[in-house]
């Protein structure tokens, strides 16, 4: 028998029941387009947070105590507290160049909370932070409308504060509306300068319900004297972001005076290692997801056992009378693989249409991105599937005697 009579044939038995066929097909597709969309959800979320880190600069350094830090430095007790807290003048000697000639920039910022009010409308902003201007460019946080206040406004203490859009729109309906309008924080009145432009959520906080004053009149009218929360650093370049750590770490350590046999007091985060740890989960998340979905291609795989099975037992007598005639035991068992395969490639295809069209969408908030190896090796495996999970019944039928086939009822 020729292999086109081969293929033929299986055609035939195949549609000889298209019911059972169409749910085989339907189990094979569900487990295919799972595996592909599930990868593309992983894929895309990794993206997605890949970005915003990019975003904020890889070239950037975070610096703050391993106590927590904070405005006040609470929650630290004894002298050690008060020695190893940062200070003004720690940002100060590391932007001298000549101490750190690697640090290009250094934002000092303390943070705060407050009600800020608009005549009768009130907003309670979960993070006032005071920095200077420096801390703008190196966050990666642009000024969407207005300007941004100046080194001037830090030495003069001025109340002029710069609001996050969520801020901004809460207070005045419109962000663009707030831009020279006079607001009120705590007790103070605070002109807006300007109104950030609008961040992408890298978590539960809103990234833009916040706003941006002064250091100097944030530590005037707001949170006190204390440390500081953090001290912002970034490197002259992203492949001289170690070096900038290495003097930052050496620097501290000699103001600070922290003794060799002690274990670092401050905590240096490096934005690209953040970018790189945030890379492998998102990667061991996507191989969890691609897991759980291939699942359900096993699934369908036992699903092509029990349809070829049943197959095999309804055709027994057909596969006597065509072994009686003299048909070989490979043309049997190459007819049902054949059969087994096309069910899996058939719901494999399917399988890709679907998920072609659902990764167009947004999935629990994450818009996914396709990984085109994902189709090859969903279509691989579907293949694969129903070799494997068809071989049994094929063997089955391909080694019925035809005595004992003819006699079944």
């Amino acid at each position: 028998m020729s292999p086109r009579d081969l293929f033929g044939a299986a055609l035939r038995g195949l549609s000889a029941n298209k019911l059972r066929s169409l749910l085989t097909v339907l189990g094979v597709s569900i487990g295919v387009g799972a595996v592909i969309v599930l990868v593309a959800v992983g894929n895309g979320s990794g993206k997605a947070v890949q970005s915003r880190l990019e975003a904020m600069g890889t070239n950037l350094l975070t610096v703050s105590t391993s106590g927590g830090g904070g405005g006040f430095a609470r929650g630290q007790a004894g002298p050690s507290a008060q020695q190893y807290a940062l200070t003004l003048d720690d940002a100060t000697a590391l932007a001298d160049r000549r101490l750190a000639p690697d640090v290009a920039s250094v934002a000092p910022v303390m943070t705060s909370s407050g009600t800020a009010t608009n005549g009768d409308t009130s907003y309670t902003i979960n993070q006032v932070i005071g920095t200077t201007p420096a801390y703008l460019p190196a966050t990666n946080t642009p000024v969407g409308s207005g300007e941004s206040f100046t080194q001037d406004d830090v030495d003069a203490a001025e109340r002029v504060i710069v609001l996050g859009q969520t801020t901004a729109t809460e207070l005045f309906g419109r962000a663009q509306a707030a831009v020279g309008q006079t607001v009120k924080l705590g007790a103070v009145d605070f002109v807006v300068r300007g109104v950030l432009a609008s961040k992408d959520s890298t978590g539960f906080n809103d990234p833009n319900a916040t706003a941006i004053v002064p250091i100097s009149t944030l530590r005037a009218t707001q949170a006190g004297y204390g440390a500081l929360s953090q001290i912002v650093v970034q490197a002259a370049d992203k492949d001289r972001v170690d070096l900038a750590q290495a003097e930052v770490t050496q620097l501290l350590t000699a103001r600070h005076q922290v003794p060799a046999t002690t274990t670092s007091p401050f905590r240096i985060t490096n934005s690209a290692q953040i970018l790189q740890t945030s890379q492998d989960t998102a990667a061991t998340f996507t191989a969890l997801l691609a897991t759980v979905a291939a699942i359900s291609l096993v699934v369908g795989g036992i699903g092509v056992t029990n349809i070829m099975l049943v197959t095999v037992t309804e055709r027994t007598r057909e596969i006597g009378i065509r072994k009686a005639l003299g048909a070989r035991r490979r043309t049997i068992l190459g007819q049902f693989l054949i059969e087994a395969t096309l069910l899996s490639l058939i719901g494999g295809a399917v399988g890709v249409a679907a998920a072609l069209v659902m990764t167009q969408f947004q999935l629990a908030g994450v818009m996914p991105v396709l990984v085109p190896s994902s189709i090859a090796l969903a279509l691989g495996v579907s293949a694969a599937v129903g070799l494997f999970f068809g071989s049994m019944p094929a063997h089955r039928a391909a080694g019925l005697r035809p005595i004992d086939a003819l006699r079944h009822e």
